[in-house]
């Protein structure tokens, strides 16, 4: 592939980028000032991304994600062959504690979260699948940084302790607990979360629900090492 080529595709994936939860459709304008690109250069790549539906158009004139993105990101979570056994273990937790249940992976030097399930609670912590968070704050992140390259004191406690818990740390009204999923070489798979407000979810019944999370962990790695 050419260079120009190349820095076409580069920039193609910087316009899908800029979309978030916040902006989930932006006009050309607002596109160029997000990007930095031309009106012109950005309407021929959007035209082109749209044609193969990675963005679509409103009567507006504006932009927003195309139903190609959903597509890739199915397949991308099938591929962890991960859906028909975590998503059970979520809606148990979330029965058993009435909190919010998630699953996260590594994704670099962060966390994505892949699987969740809120809590029946209107009030609750509120997190869309496909988010990524760092890993130096909250009980995933810990449990991520102890079994990758984490080698601070609390690295090595949650090395220790086998689970992690976090109050007010990345959202301050938000406790957590973590806790991992192993294979049978005792290489991290993913973390199981439980979180919720703090006021409610408070360190003793984080303790509580300890046990029933880290059977559902280990009952996750073994189906998913099968």
């Amino acid at each position: 592939m050419s260079e120009q080529n190349v820095s076409a595709v580069e920039r193609a994936l910087k316009i899908l980028d800029v979309f978030t939860d916040q902006d989930p459709d932006l006009s050309l304008k607002e596109l160029a000032e997000r990007t930095g690109m031309y009106k012109s250069t950005l309407s021929r790549l959007a035209g082109t991304l749209e044609s193969h539906g990675f963005l679509m158009t409103s009567g507006r004139g504006r932009y927003r994600l195309g139903p190609a993105l959903w597509r890739l990101g199915s397949i991308y979570r099938r591929s962890y062959r991960m859906d028909d056994v975590v998503r059970p273990h979520l809606s148990a937790l979330v029965a058993q504690s009435g909190e919010t249940a998630s699953f996260y992976v590594p994704e670099g030097s962060n966390r994505l979260c892949l699987f969740r399930e809120n809590s029946p609670s209107s009030l609750r912590h509120h997190l869309e699948e496909g988010a990524i968070l760092p890993c130096d704050r909250g009980a995933a992140g810990h449990v991520i940084r102890a079994w990758g390259n984490g080698v601070d004191d609390r690295a090595i406690e949650v090395l220790g302790d086998r689970f992690a818990q976090s109050d007010g740390e990345r959202d301050p009204d938000i406790s957590a607990i973590a806790v991992p999923v192993l294979d049978r070489q005792n290489h991290l798979l993913g973390v199981l979360t439980l979180s919720g407000p703090g006021s409610r979810f408070t360190s003793e019944k984080r303790l509580k629900m300890l046990n029933s999370l880290q059977s559902h962990a280990d009952d996750c790695g073994k189906k998913l090492s099968a």
